[in-house]
This record gives structure tokens, C-alpha cells and sequence, in this order.
């Protein structure tokens, strides 16, 4: 009996929710939280795309170590590519500092 009961004012719930949803909607009001990306902001990043990636304001600094990924023709390609913004430090192979034992 209450399960029945409990179903009908959840019904009766849900019949006002749409009523004032489509009463609102006739009035012109929305829902839901405002859009985080206006048509300025759009404009803008579609901007900053079009133009390409820019250089670096600050040089940057990257301490690799020498494992087989860093060392491979493809990476050290890719950061000569970069030089101009990007200084790549390389450690010695053997650091006794290092070495936890």
C-alpha cells in the first residue's frame, strides 16, 4: 500500500517538474549551470590555434636520464628541434650519489 502510495506522489512529482520546466521554457529561461566557454573566449582560443605553437617566454631546463627512450635517435631529434627554448642536461652514466644500496 505504501509502495502504491509513495508511486503515486512520485508521479505527481514528476508531472509538476515538467509543467514548470515547459513553463519556463515559454517564458524564455533555461536551466543549468552557464556556459564556461563564451563566443569571446572561443574566439580567442580558435585564434591561438590558427596561429601555431609560439616559443617559450621562459627557457626551460630538463634533466633526463639515460635510459633507452631518452637516448634514441627519434627523442634526441625531437629536442634538438626544440633547442632554442628547451636545454637538455644528461647525467653521467654512473652517479655513486645516486646509487642507494
Amino acid at each position: 500500500m505504501f509502495a502504491a502510495l509513495a508511486q503515486f506522489e512520485r508521479d505527481l512529482i514528476r508531472e509538476r517538474i515538467r509543467a514548470g520546466l515547459t513553463a519556463a521554457a515559454a517564458r524564455g529561461r533555461r536551466g543549468g549551470r552557464k556556459p564556461v566557454v563564451t563566443a569571446d573566449r572561443l574566439e580567442r582560443a580558435k585564434a591561438l590555434i590558427a596561429k601555431g605553437p609560439g616559443v617559450a617566454r621562459k627557457p626551460a631546463v630538463i634533466v633526463l636520464d639515460n635510459g633507452p627512450i631518452h637516448v634514441s635517435k627519434a627523442t634526441k631529434k625531437a629536442l634538438e628541434s626544440r633547442a632554442r627554448w628547451l636545454t637538455v642536461e644528461w647525467p653521467p652514466k654512473y652517479a655513486p650519489g645516486r646509487e642507494r644500496g
